[in-house]
């Protein structure tokens, strides 16, 4: 498995972004923000992470995705500890994360260290044309989980 910061077009990445986000639409406000990391297992990428600076010592994770076959075997919170160490030394000292108020979601950030910060409510139903479901529960809030990096 290698880990790789991806370079030029991170379109090619789309069919990944969209397993973290649904829609195309959001994931253009972001995608050239920011630093996309890609896990590739045999040249095929499995996994990828996309950070952005938000400011004042801050950074997001804005799409974290690993495709269903690599799930739940700790390559979501390597891409995790890969992006924080690929950061390390450009003065962040937070790390955060928006996502769904999921039993999916939430817990296992809260398993790599991540506390509940703040909510947007109605985040999702605002922002997206259609409904959003995870684990057959609508997501309506969005979520902040934050932890010092």
């Amino acid at each position: 498995m290698d880990i790789y910061e991806a370079e030029g077009d991170r379109r090619q990445y789309m069919d990944l972004l969209l397993l973290a986000d649904e829609s195309p639409v959001m994931i253009e406000k972001y995608i050239d923000r920011g630093r996309l990391f890609v896990a590739s297992d045999l040249g095929r990428a499995v996994g990828e992470c996309l950070v952005t600076d938000e400011g004042r010592g801050v950074l997001e994770i804005k799409s974290l995705a690993v495709v269903p076959a690599y799930q739940r075997h700790g390559l979501g919170r390597v891409l995790i500890r890969h992006a924080e160490e690929a950061c390390a030394g450009e003065g962040f000292h937070t790390l955060q994360v928006g996502t769904g108020d999921s039993e999916l979601t939430v817990p296992f950030y809260e398993r790599c260290g991540f506390v509940r910060s703040h909510v947007v409510e109605n985040f999702f139903t605002d922002n997206y044309d259609a409904p959003i479901y995870e684990a057959g529960v609508q997501l309506v809030d969005m979520v902040y989980l934050r932890k010092k990096i």
